[in-house]
């Protein structure tokens, strides 16, 4: 009787463990610029009047600040409230036009350069109505634009007074704070600081003593050419003049200027 063939047995297939893939992490979404956070105007005023100082109020007298539309905050904490506010140029704008000094004097803080224009520019220096806001918007924002040089020579043959100031406050903290600005663009303003050198009202001479040092501190170059204006300003006829160039000489001519345009090097 035959015998039947058992099949053959099929070797049974290893199955290999399948390894669990850790499910991929998604990628991070870039990081986005900081939205800058809304202020409302009418809260951040009242944050000004909270911190305001009848003593400091009573005080802005001494230094020829109107106080009629001030509520009397010290400079340092309207600085102080600018930096923890940050940069908005809605805010700044919204604050200009409250009228309040101490509102103003914040709007020039946190203004964002990049947006400034030559007509807000504009606006602004004809509201001037004291040195202080003239000087702080001059030295604090409206030297980084490049409108500033412009300004300089639209606003110098200006006649109200602290328009006219304004022309020689920012050129003075261009001096200062623009260190990229070719020496010929400071020797071109030289003949609007003589031709203003005349004006007697205090705040203008001032601002035009001010611009004048601050160009010859600049360079070697300049002061020679400052220091030079300055003498025949000095020898002039004119009182005002002749008081604006003194107060320069005294400056360029000091020996501490001179020891610190030494150790610049050379444009």
């Amino acid at each position: 009787m035959a015998t039947r063939k058992q099949p053959a047995r099929k070797k049974p297939v290893s199955k290999k463990p399948v390894s669990k893939k850790a499910p991929a992490k998604p990628t991070p979404p870039a990081k986005a610029s900081p939205a800058r956070q809304r202020h409302d105007v009418t809260e951040v005023i009242a944050t000004l009047k909270k911190r305001s100082s009848s003593q400091v109020k009573k005080g802005m007298a001494r230094y020829a600040i109107p106080s009629e539309q001030a509520f009397g905050v010290p400079v340092g904490v309207i600085r102080q409230l600018g930096k923890s506010l940050g940069k908005s140029h809605q805010l700044a704008d919204e604050l200009w036009r409250s009228g309040h000094y101490e509102a103003r004097m914040l709007a020039t803080f946190i203004d964002e350069v990049e947006l400034l224009t030559p007509k807000q520019m504009d606006s602004w220096c004809k509201a001037f109505d004291n040195w202080a806001i003239c000087d702080t918007a001059c030295f604090a924002l409206f030297d980084r634009s490049p409108h500033a040089f412009g300004k300089v020579k639209a606003w110098a043959t200006r006649k109200p007074e602290f328009e006219k100031r304004a022309a020689f406050a920012l050129l003075a903290s261009l001096a200062l704070h623009d260190k990229r600005a070719e020496p010929r663009a400071f020797s071109d303003c030289l003949p609007l600081v003589e031709s203003a050198a005349s004006d007697p009202r205090n705040f203008v001479k001032k601002a035009v003593s001010w611009a004048l040092r601050g160009i010859g501190r600049r360079s070697s170059e300049l002061n020679r050419e400052a220091v030079a204006l300055a003498q025949r300003l000095a020898d002039s006829n004119d009182p005002a003049e002749r008081w604006v160039g003194k107060d320069a000489l005294r400056e360029l001519t000091s020996e501490a200027v001179k020891k610190k345009l030494k150790a610049k090097p050379s444009a």
